[in-house]
């Protein structure tokens, strides 16, 4: 499991139901802290699919998650604003949440004929009771009851109703050593009506490759341009990443028959197993275009289509390799894995047979994956050790520009923009 520094939240609470100053610890990230909380999604507005970014006063965010212990809790949650780079914001709560403090988790279903029960929650904020008046990163803190019991965090941006213009181009990097496995992602940003005296101090801009946090580069500053065009398009590498290759997919939206990449369905000891075809491990293969969701999934039972009726699977994966992982551990990585090394998530050598594998308990709906490596010792997630990497690869990179402005104390988010190497821009 990948570590990271826990961080000590003090939240000024006089207007909350606890009446005090509370000392806990979570990690300002995409985590969850109890068992049984699976499915976790948060977007804005239906779709599944959508990033979790909306325009402040505009757009509506949802959090949607299922609870397979079945306990009985008392679920609220508040927002934690966050600097560019993800710490914790200099202003206090009341200067950035509107109304109460903290808001119930009050709609909440039981799964209707499922093999395997479950809780499903659901929320939606901004409302009438919470909201918050300041753009920039946020994090949604739900808790059982107190502050002190963390359920989960979720990251989420707001962005300023007008915002600054962005222009990208992917291409493949301009290093000649890495122009056939590598990307450069060069950006121009245009401030418009936002009057930026010191760029240099006052604007950083974020690259994330896919809706991974890990690899993202963070705090980048312009490398040339004046006030009106802020150019950032580096040489010296502050832009680039491997291209990796394309997500694997399964569909496990229906359990009556195999679907896309699943090789078998069975019901043993009074639960489903679901078998996705073996993969080899292809670190020099050539590229293979494949139309997927760049490591997302998107939860569906198509057999059944009443409301939260999609059933829990136990999904296994199984990896052929021609060369031994004995340096490291190898995982199976994507949204399925909330983009975190998870124990569950470790392959381990089957020597009878000869291949790595392991299974992961999955709602219905469609995936995609990929297999990570992270050395022995470290906790760098390499994803070409065994999958590859090529210029070709169509990944979606997403570009926010944060801006402090002169007299305040925190980073407003003025642009987003998304891009592939498939865009003309």
């Amino acid at each position: 499991m990948r570590k990271k520094g826990l961080v000590f939240l003090l939240l000024f609470c006089s207007c909350m139901a606890f009446g005090q100053v509370e000392q806990f610890d979570i990690q300002l990230d995409n985590k969850v802290y109890v068992d049984g909380i699976s499915s976790v999604q948060l977007a804005v507005g239906p779709d599944q699919l959508s990033k979790p970014v909306g325009t402040l006063g505009v757009d509506e965010f949802h959090i949607s998650f299922d609870d397979l212990e079945l306990e009985t809790r008392h679920l609220k949650y508040t927002f934690i604003h966050c600097t560019h780079d993800w710490k914790w914001s200099q202003m206090n709560p009341i200067e950035y949440i509107e109304g109460f403090m903290e808001e119930d988790i009050t709609t909440y279903d039981h799964s209707f004929n499922t093999i395997e029960p479950y809780i499903h929650y659901q929320a939606s904020f901004p409302n009438e009771n919470i909201s918050f008046n300041k753009s920039g990163n946020y994090i949604l803190y739900v808790y059982d009851d107190t502050p002190d019991n963390p359920i989960l965090t979720q990251r989420f941006m707001v962005l300023e109703p007008t915002p600054a213009k962005i222009t990208c181009d992917v291409h493949y990097a301009i290093d000649v050593n890495m122009m056939y496995t590598h990307q450069d992602v060069d950006f121009f940003v245009y401030p418009g009506a936002y009057r930026v005296r010191n760029p240099q101090r006052s604007i950083h801009a974020t690259i994330q490759q896919n809706d991974r946090w890990d690899n993202a580069k963070i705090g980048l500053t312009y490398n040339s341009g004046d006030a009106d065009e802020l150019r950032f398009d580096f040489t010296d590498g502050r832009n680039t990443f491997p291209g990796g290759a394309e997500f694997h997919t399964f569909d496990i939206t229906t359990l009556r028959s195999n679907a896309d990449h699943i090789v078998g369905i069975s019901f043993e000891n009074r639960h489903t197993h679901a078998y996705v075809l073996q993969d080899e491990a292809r670190p020099y293969a050539a590229y293979e275009s494949r139309g997927n969701m760049n490591g997302r999934c998107y939860y569906y039972n198509r057999d059944l289509k009443n409301d939260y009726s999609e059933d829990y699977v136990f999904t296994h994966f199984t990896l052929k390799s021609s060369f031994p992982f004995t340096d490291g551990d190898v995982y199976v990585f994507g949204e399925l894995t909330d983009w975190q090394l998870q124990d569950d998530a470790k392959l381990h050598y089957n020597k009878e047979f000869d291949f790595w594998e392991t299974d992961l308990f999955l709602k219905q709906g469609a995936y995609n994956y990929q297999y990570v490596y992270v050395p022995h010792g470290s906790d760098i997630i390499d994803a070409t050790y065994i999958e590859g990497s090529h210029y070709q690869t169509n990944n979606i990179y997403y570009i926010y520009i944060y801006f402090q402005e002169e007299g305040t104390f925190y980073d407003r988010l003025i642009g987003f923009q998304s891009c592939s190497i498939s865009d003309k821009h």
